[in-house]
């Protein structure tokens, strides 16, 4: 199902619609679609627009010249890529596909950032809003890693699954994965991944259906559960708190379950603290 943005577009937040006006009067802003699986950018090429998905959903993908595929970001609704590139005008190390039928709002930095452009009113805005996405996509990409860290595939589900339950809230949540775009971003066989998710499911660790997923044996603290509109800070927390996942619950037993709840909770602990602050 395709999704639409349903809140604000980050790098245009605290803009006014004189200021977003004005940017489209200057030629910055420009929109297209795209159908699915379309190839949106190319490794190689140098670009200057800045993509912000306004409905559907794309991946950022890394290819190499044998035809492996792995997925470094899913980016959804209301989310921006290629800013970094954009801004170093460096060649685009990654590709950029559309993962459904989806519309990109382009900026283009060129003008954006002439000299004439500073002392105006969106400008400090602009920078502000672009600095928290580069931070928010090092975050990203910092998961990403945690989650292919473990050796295990096992492991890096674990991992992969619990940064999900306390991005969503709940033990129950969907992933904007499905099982061979999971695989691509676990770094994972898609066959591997889905004998280890039959094992999970066995063993009575999780309950899954397509890319709809239900943790067992766990649950998160009420913290999380009254502030839902903190969990992406809360995932952000599960990093700093250093929780170190067992390549696989036999390591550490099932009583791994309750020890994974109890990290998390002190994760969601921190997020309540700043949030009252």
């Amino acid at each position: 199902m395709e999704k639409t943005a349903s809140t604000p577009i980050q790098l245009f937040r605290g803009m006014t619609a004189d200021e977003l006006a004005a940017l489209r009067a200057a030629h910055c802003i420009r929109v297209q679609r795209y159908d699915k699986n379309a190839l949106i950018y190319h490794a190689g090429r140098v670009v200057h627009e800045i993509g912000i998905v306004q409905s559907g959903s794309v991946n950022v993908e890394s290819n190499d010249l044998w035809g492996n595929k792995s997925i470094l970001s899913h980016v959804e609704a209301g989310q921006a890529f290629a800013e970094t590139y954009a801004l170093c005008g460096e060649p685009l190390m990654v590709d950029v596909a559309a993962a459904e039928p989806c519309e990109i709002l382009w900026l283009d930095l060129v003008p954006m950032l002439q000299q004439q452009n500073t002392a105006a009113s969106w400008y400090p805005k602009f920078l502000h809003n672009l600095l928290l996405l580069s931070m928010q996509k090092n975050l990203a990409l910092s998961q990403r890693i945690r989650c292919t860290t473990p050796k295990s595939a096992r492991g890096r589900l674990l991992t992969y699954l619990s940064a999900q339950a306390v991005r969503a809230g709940s033990t129950h949540f969907s992933i904007p994965f499905d099982r061979q775009q999971l695989a691509d971003y676990l770094n994972l066989d898609r066959s591997a991944l889905s004998k280890e998710l039959g094992k999970m499911r066995d063993d009575g660790l999780i309950r899954c259906r397509k890319n709809e997923f239900e943790l067992c044996g766990t649950e998160l603290s009420p913290i999380l559960k009254a502030t839902p509109h903190n969990s992406r800070l809360a995932a952000c927390f599960v990093q700093l708190v250093g929780f170190q996942q067992a390549d696989h619950f036999g390591d550490i037993g099932l009583d791994g379950a309750p020890l994974l709840a109890a990290r998390l909770f002190a994760a969601q602990t921190l997020v309540g603290f700043v949030h009252d602050m």
